[in-house]
């Protein structure tokens, strides 16, 4: 717009945007890899063209459970409605072919000659509220058995039978799905990210796991599985091969006691996928670290299990959990604010296989720290120094700035007389 006013010249706007889009490099993005697990444990996974669809049909109670709540509340209510009615529909049969719909059988059944099979009930309306007292055992009285029909009695008992069955099989649905296991996997908590650091002179990985909960988890136990796109030697390319990696744990059983908040560590060794791997090839790798924590809930004693995941960008090289426990009072508190912060620490950026090959890189990069760590002690003794002779100086200027002068004052007779004020 400028350049067309001739306000500035057209070849000066050409060449300035010519140089902001020399100056601005346009990097693309690697394309982000899809997370086989989800940071909330969830399998990102589609099952699709599934034939054999009967064979859920089969397993029709964990069917039930599987399936959402609304779809679960539909088929609750359906249930009962839909025998409710088809239960109506066999007493209204009995008592038209008993001939109790019959307006001439009303005077009679006030004789004591003629018996209905159900009593008050003369339409389908009241065949469907009998078959709802008798399925739920209500019984407001008007409506009652007698023992004039036989088929009656069969169909009651029927009835009742069928009744307990939906009962048992839709609550028996409900309380599994309120207290599935992955509930109690939503107290269970990671850290959102992952570390590797020196720990007694090996590179490890190292994340934070936590239970919000007082009731603990029994025989809780942790494991670790890299998957990565791998190709065999034969040229077959398995796009989701899983590797299980130990976890350095002094108990043999493996299992942990989480009471409070642990830092899992994996030491980085010969049998580690991250063997090879150093801080600069970190970013590049397409591998994905799955973390599952499984155990026993105290209180119901129903199998748990918590799940996340770790991608590279999660990993942070370089870098340690702070301790979130302290002792206050006799009581050991946990402060959850500071459950995924870290520190950066001195930790060499090689691979664990060339810190295997050459430890002396191990001692010069804790040397380095201490040399960084002695320097920087002294610029701030050096600086706190400075600020005290400063505070000092100012100090005496403003004392300096309060001495009142001397005065003289000059009699009648001539003589001076100097005094202090």
């Amino acid at each position: 717009m400028l350049a067309r006013k001739s306000i500035i010249p057209e070849e000066y706007v050409l060449a300035r945007i010519a140089a902001e889009n020399l100056r601005k490099p346009r990097i693309r993005d690697r394309p982000r890899k899809a997370r086989f697990i989800a940071k909330n444990g969830a399998c990102n996974l589609a099952h699709k063209n599934i034939r054999e669809q009967g064979r859920f049909l089969q397993d029709i109670f964990t069917t039930l459970v599987d399936l959402k709540w609304r779809h679960t509340l539909v088929i609750f209510t359906m249930s009962f409605l839909c025998s409710w009615l088809l239960f109506a529909m066999m007493w209204w049969l009995v008592a038209f072919a008993h001939g109790d719909m019959d307006p001439s059988t009303e005077n009679a059944s006030n004789s004591t000659k003629w018996t209905p099979c159900v009593t008050c009930v003369r339409s389908f309306t009241s065949a469907f509220l009998f078959s709802i007292e008798v399925q739920v055992t209500i019984g407001f009285g008007g409506r009652m058995m007698t023992e004039e029909c036989p088929l009656a009695i069969t169909v009651l008992i029927l009835q009742n039978i069928v009744g307990l069955i939906i009962n048992a099989v839709m609550l028996g649905c409900i309380f599994m799905k309120t207290a599935q296991a992955h509930r109690r996997a939503e107290t269970l908590i990671f850290s959102r990210q992952a570390v590797i650091a020196v720990r007694n002179g090996k590179l490890c990985f190292m994340f934070r796991v936590g239970d919000l909960r007082k009731s603990m988890i029994i025989s809780a136990s942790v494991r670790i599985q890299v998957v990565r796109k791998t190709t065999t030697p034969e040229g077959e390319v398995i796009p989701i091969h899983q590797v299980d990696i130990p976890v350095d744990n002094p108990i043999e059983s493996n299992n942990i006691f989480l009471v409070a908040p642990l830092i899992i560590c994996h030491v980085i060794d010969k049998r580690s996928p991250l063997y090879d791997i150093s801080a600069s090839d970190l970013a590049l790798q397409d591998l994905e670290l799955i973390v599952i924590l499984e155990g026993v809930v105290e209180t119901t004693g129903i199998t748990t299990q918590a799940r996340t995941s770790y991608v590279a960008e999660e990993i942070l090289w370089g870098h340690r959990f702070v301790p979130i426990v302290t002792e206050e009072e006799g009581v050991y508190a946990v402060d959850y604010s500071k459950f995924g912060n870290t520190v950066k620490v001195a930790a060499p950026r090689c691979s664990a296989r060339e810190l295997d090959e050459k430890p002396s890189i191990l001692i010069q990069t804790l040397q380095k720290s201490e040399l960084s760590h002695q320097n920087s002690l002294r610029k701030r003794n050096s600086m706190r120094r400075n600020n005290s002779i400063r505070r000092s100086n100012s100090m005496r200027r403003t004392n300096s700035s309060l001495i009142v002068p001397k005065v003289q004052f000059i009699t009648p007779e001539g003589s001076q007389s100097a005094s202090e004020t």
